[in-house]
């Protein structure tokens, strides 16, 4: 079952009334780009909630992972990495993060253990209430003297807790997760037991799509995809492809469909036996830059 989108990405006829002592809380997860906030997302929900790569700007939309405990429901809200944006893309995925600050009950700044505290975090961390909790990720790479040197380093920020996690071993998530459910309030089940996300199949779908190009693509060419869903007869789907120039179509394509046919194969493993997937890619100029367009294909 999934939750219909509206502002709150909630539907109102879907709360559950729970118990007394039921607690239920949102959480938004902020950073800046590459700090590996989806992969958090991923690695508490204990499946794939929101695509990742090692490429600014992955995720474009803010995306509820939800987990189910026995007495509690923590819902955690992934958004796009705050950065300084070149373009009218770049503009509304900011907009986006930001406004995750907004009926949030617990505030997660994620910084990165390898690399030292930069002019992106200190701006993020200006945003946010003395009550947030900041994680230290990737603490699996870091050396233990890298990540003293990041836990002092955010000290400066006099947030209310801190936490050294990895989202690629779990270490460290289990004390987080326990201490979040103390945190957040008495409340009702929001979504109902056994749903993780609030994304729609369509949107997921065309998400791992833009996750493999991705991997694929180099320098700038990732922020000039976008992908949709034109049409879903099951098992059939087809995926449109938008590049801003004719010359990027034909490196999408690759060699006699080459890059097509990885993209098609590897999003066919994460569906359901049987699933068709049809790739067609088409030009849209300086998409990025238009936000009517921007508007159109959903960010």
């Amino acid at each position: 079952m999934k939750i219909p989108n509206d502002e709150s990405g909630i539907d109102d006829e879907t709360i559950t009334t729970a118990s007394k002592n039921y607690r239920s809380g949102f959480i938004s997860i902020l950073g800046r780009p590459n700090v590996g906030k989806s992969s958090l997302v991923n690695k508490i929900c204990g499946e794939k909630i929101a695509i990742t790569s090692n490429k600014p700007q992955t995720t474009r939309h803010q995306i509820r992972g939800v987990l189910h405990n026995q007495n509690s429901q923590l819902i955690f809200v992934d958004t796009p990495g705050i950065h300084k944006p070149r373009t009218s893309l770049g503009e509304r995925l900011n907009i986006k993060a930001v406004s995750a600050l907004n009926n949030i009950d617990i505030m997660c700044l994620v910084l990165d253990a390898t690399s030292p505290i930069g002019p992106g975090d200190r701006f993020i961390a200006e945003k946010l209430p003395a009550e947030t909790i900041v994680l230290v990720n990737k603490c699996d790479k870091a050396k233990k003297s890298q990540i003293a040197e990041r836990l002092i380093e955010a000290s400066e920020f006099n947030f209310a807790e801190y936490f050294p996690v990895s989202a690629r071993t779990g270490e460290g998530l289990e004390v987080l997760i326990e201490y979040l459910k103390k945190e957040i309030p008495e409340g009702p089940m929001f979504y109902p037991d056994g749903q993780t996300t609030d994304m729609s199949d369509r949107d997921y779908v065309a998400e791992l799509v833009r996750e493999q190009l991705l991997r694929i693509m180099k320098k700038e060419l990732p922020h000039s995809i976008a992908t949709r869903v034109t049409e879903w007869e099951w098992p059939r789907i087809r995926i449109e492809i938008l590049v801003e120039r004719e010359s990027q179509k034909g490196i999408v394509i690759g060699h006699k469909g080459e890059n097509l046919k990885k993209v098609g194969t590897e999003v066919r493993k994460q569906l359901a036996e049987g699933a068709f997937v049809e790739l067609q890619v088409n030009v849209d100029k300086n998409w990025q830059k238009r936000p009517d367009e921007i508007e159109r294909l959903g960010y």
